[in-house]
């Protein structure tokens, strides 16, 4: 959404996200998840979902790269965040 309108308050929440995940799932070694995202203290689990740097991560790079890094009227993104090149 951030690419299509240039609305900075999209780019400011998603760093605000960011920071809150950070925050709460960070460990000594990688991001943990966490049992309940609505508590103020969650508990951690002794895990880290495969999506967090196969989708996350991703979309997090793609809303603070420069606009041009990749066109989206040459690529589409799955939810996946795979780029996948349009049909001409």
């Amino acid at each position: 959404m951030y690419r299509i309108t240039g609305n900075q308050t999209l780019q400011d929440k998603a760093w605000d996200m960011f920071q809150a995940v950070n925050k709460y799932t960070r460990t000594d070694i990688a991001h943990a998840s966490i049992e309940d995202v609505t508590s103020t203290s969650p508990r951690k689990l002794d895990s880290m979902e495969s999506f967090w740097t196969a989708e996350t991560l991703k979309y997090y790079y793609l809303i603070f790269s420069e606009p041009d890094l990749v066109s989206l009227d040459e690529y589409v993104f799955n939810t996946e965040a795979h780029p996948f090149k349009r049909p001409s």
